[in-house]
């Protein structure tokens, strides 16, 4: 009764079966892998945030590529702003979503290197081309404190760096292009501000990164794995209706089978 498997269409069905299990077992895989990707992130960003704030030099230098382990650490900066070279990063987002710009103003450091300090957002401009209003930076030496960020990139953020934009006005930080266009020495990355706040609110400061949600991803993987177990079990149901409805039809080929009642027949008395 089981011959039926070696036809075309159910070797078709087992071999998709086959090929889906491993499938699914790897996407199961791939998905607790970024699960716990999240819980890494979050603890690292967790642990940086506590850490104690040092002086912005200490980790960073000219030309120096902000590893991972010391994304979000605090530091302080001391120095004049620069607001003759300050640009703004289009195409970015406040905490509610608006699309606007980052402010990004240089602080010239005591000793004659440049620091970049993202001030915050602010709303753009009408059009495309014009320069949106900006609060001024402080006057005078300051002391800023921030949470220090790498250089973006367009491979790690997904953002175009594209050419022939407005004067004043980029996409990505980038501390290579903007010692460039200074002509000073820049420490690599960046300060998101976090200290002094700005005077009435603007420009709106950056949020503290997240790092209480996991998100969906182990979920995604146990569900997964729940479809792997699927397989096999509806595998296992489907040939065994095509094996009763074989066998129903060969009941029913017997000769000498009753044939079933027409329904709503009635037996009435013989004569």
């Amino acid at each position: 009764m089981y011959r039926f498997l070696l036809s075309r269409q159910w070797v078709i069905l087992t071999l998709v079966a086959l090929a889906l299990i491993p499938t699914m077992i790897e996407l199961g895989f791939w998905q607790f892998h970024r699960h716990e990707h999240r819980v890494a992130q979050n603890t690292l960003i967790a642990d940086n945030l506590k850490a104690e704030p040092v002086p912005v030099e200490r980790l960073t230098s000219p030309g120096h590529t902000v590893p991972r382990a010391d994304y979000w650490r605090p530091v302080t900066a001391t120095g004049t702003f620069d607001t003759a070279h300050e640009v703004v990063v289009r195409r970015r987002t406040s905490s509610d979503d608006r699309v606007g710009v980052h402010v990004l103003t240089p602080l010239v450091l005591r000793d004659g290197k440049v620091v970049l300090v993202n001030r915050g957002w602010v709303p753009a401009a009408a059009d495309q081309h014009s320069y949106p209003v900006v609060p001024p930076a402080p006057k005078g030496e300051v002391t800023v404190s921030g949470r220090l960020k790498a250089d973006e990139t367009t491979g790690a953020s997904g953002i175009k760096d594209l050419r022939g934009l407005p004067d004043r006005q980029v996409m990505l930080i980038s501390s290579r292009q903007q010692a460039e266009l200074i002509g000073r020495e820049v420490l690599g990355g960046y300060l998101e501000l976090t200290a002094p706040e700005p005077a009435g609110g603007t420009p709106e400061m950056i949020a503290e990164p997240d790092h209480d949600s996991i998100g969906p991803h182990m979920a995604y993987a146990v569900q997964w794995w729940l479809f792997v177990a699927g397989v096999p079990v509806g595998w296992v149901i489907l040939v065994r209706r095509e094996k009763h409805d074989r066998e129903a039809g060969i009941a029913s080929d017997v000769p000498g089978s009753p044939e079933p009642e027409p329904a709503g027949a009635q037996a009435g008395p013989s004569l």
